[in-house]
């Protein structure tokens, strides 16, 4: 009987040490953990480890975006609302602008109330913004101004998913349905 017993024992065991197969793109020991320092939408200065501690996405691009910018909101804002009631409150999403020229506090905090109580404005010079986009391989780029002085601003898609403890663990992208997003903001929010 000991003979069975132990190799069951330790396949459990092994079990518990598989990462979760997530939904969406892993990025578990591929991303580096949750770090820098900015302006949050009240103006002061932020540092990552002020959200440690909560379950985290991280999405770059700017209040002026026609397409991109709102659209992504409003999936991760779908997909808060899908999450059972005890979670909803525990997770933060960190809209970082790439384009601080337009996008001050006072804009932040606006925009970002229009999706949630969830989400977290954040902003600060060129360089602090480039080191962030560079840690996480994101692109940006500033479009010509128009005659009025508008501007584009063509960006990234991606969403970057922080557990707990700030280190990466999934990256959610246009090309994601609703459902593997909130299948993998579950597990994250129960194990992460």
């Amino acid at each position: 009987m000991l003979r069975w017993m132990f190799p069951l024992a330790l396949s459990v065991m092994l079990a518990g040490c598989v990462d979760h197969n997530w939904q969406t793109n892993d990025i578990t020991g591929v991303m580096p953990a949750l770090e820098f320092d900015l302006v949050d939408e009240n103006g002061e200065d932020v540092q990552a480890e002020a959200f440690i501690g909560k379950p985290t996405l991280l999405f770059f691009g700017f209040t002026h975006c026609p397409d991109v910018c709102p659209t992504t909101l409003a999936k991760l804002s779908a997909a808060i609302k899908q999450l059972d009631e005890s979670w909803q409150d525990d997770v933060q999403v960190l809209f970082v602008s790439v384009d601080p020229a337009r996008d001050t506090p006072d804009v932040m905090k606006q925009y970002t109330e229009a999706f949630g109580p969830q989400f977290i404005g954040l902003s600060g010079d060129l360089a602090k913004i480039d080191a962030l986009t560079n840690r996480y391989r994101v692109t940006y780029e500033y479009g010509e101004k128009d005659a009025r002085g508008h501007y584009n601003v063509s960006h990234s898609s991606s969403v970057f998913a922080f557990d707990r403890q700030g280190e990466a663990r999934f990256m959610f992208s246009d090309i994601n349905s609703l459902e593997a997003l909130v299948g993998d903001l579950s597990y994250l929010m129960e194990h992460g």
